[in-house]
């Protein structure tokens, strides 16, 4: 926000423009939070996971590709999953403030 010296004082609508702003800013915050905590975001990145890992299997020459691609699918899924638990243990036992 922009004053200008003769007037220190903001205006109603200055104020309004502002928090209009934190609003918008605070719905994006909170979509790209869900995104990031979403099943559609973790079978999308399992999915690509997947498949690269079945391109490089292939690429190599090593046995059963399509089948061999589905253990680091999983240990990707598996550590999506314990992420939250283990963030949740550092913040109460490491991280204390």
């Amino acid at each position: 926000m922009i004053r200008n010296n003769t007037n220190p004082m903001p205006t109603l609508e200055s104020l309004q423009q502002e928090i209009n702003e934190i609003k918008a800013r605070n719905q994006r915050v909170e979509k790209d939070k869900a995104w990031e905590k979403s099943w559609s975001r973790k079978i999308l990145i399992a999915l690509l996971t997947y498949i690269v890992i079945v391109i490089f299997f292939s690429t190599a020459n090593l046995p059963n590709p399509f089948f061999n691609a589905i253990v680091p699918t999983l240990g990707f899924l598996l550590s999506t999953l314990t992420i939250p638990l283990v963030k949740k243990w550092w913040s109460g036992r490491v991280y204390k403030r």
